[in-house]
């Protein structure tokens, strides 16, 4: 798998439909929410913007939420930068509106989960990656579960988050589970990008997905264009298709 040579966030990427197709050719092995975290123990989801947490694994943080699992959130950044040169969303603004905005998405999955805001600064945690995971080593406990964007996501933000997870939980004796997001974006299924060797996939009934469709629609400021300086939205119809399947992929 060669992850580094095409790995580019641009234009509209791989099209839901081929990956669909590519999903009936090749199913995943399933496994049920509840086989991802070690009974007694916490899992710990830790979100590089506000909305990572919801795209990513939006339908089984619901169903753990059912199960009573305990669950913390993090929040690596506010996501200020997510809007350059606007004068509608100002970082000021966005930092606000976009916590905002993932505590109504926490809501509508009927999760209570514990929440620690980092503040890294949002395009910089690469260089906060220390910081990170000493947060990290502090609240984790030995047996618990680490859900982590993939190593190679390709934004230098998950990508340093993922790479503070997995030294956290090397450290304190934790599993990692790792989220794809924006790799549905740039990866090919006809040339082995994602590891799908180590793939499971969470089936998410239609309650799952209604949870997970109205907690999505909680983060106004990503849905729609920008007038002040002409920006599309930053979550396009054509990437939500692919967080709004009907089950939900971890690597493992």
């Amino acid at each position: 798998m060669d992850t580094l040579s095409a790995r580019i966030i641009a234009g509209e990427g791989t099209a839901e439909a081929t990956w669909q197709h590519w999903f009936r050719r090749h199913p995943l092995p399933t496994v049920p929410a509840r086989a991802l975290v070690v009974p007694g123990h916490a899992v710990h989801v830790v979100a590089p913007h506000p909305d990572d947490e919801v795209l990513g694994c939006g339908g089984t943080l619901h169903q753990w939420a059912r199960c009573n699992v305990d669950v913390h959130l993090w929040a690596v950044t506010d996501g200020e930068a997510s809007h350059p040169g606007s004068t509608v969303w100002t970082p000021a603004q966005l930092a606000e509106i976009r916590v905002h905005e993932s505590l109504t998405a926490q809501q509508r999955l009927s999760l209570r989960a514990r929440r620690h805001r980092l503040r890294v600064p949002d395009g910089q945690v690469a260089v906060h990656e220390s910081r990170i995971s000493d947060a990290l080593c502090r609240a984790l406990m030995p047996g618990d579960t680490v859900v982590a964007p993939w190593r190679f996501d390709a934004h230098p933000d998950h990508e340093a988050v993922a790479r503070a997870c997995l030294r956290a939980a090397q450290t304190i004796g934790c599993r990692v589970i790792e989220m794809p997001i924006w790799g549905w974006h740039w990866a090919d299924p006809a040339t082995g990008d994602l590891p799908f060797e180590r793939a499971v996939a969470v089936r998410l009934p239609r309650r799952d997905r209604l949870a997970k469709r109205q907690a999505m629609s909680a983060f106004r400021s990503q849905l729609g264009p920008d007038p002040s300086t002409g920006a599309p939205p930053v979550l396009p119809a054509y990437a939500l298709a692919r967080w709004q399947r009907p089950f939900e992929v971890f690597f493992l």
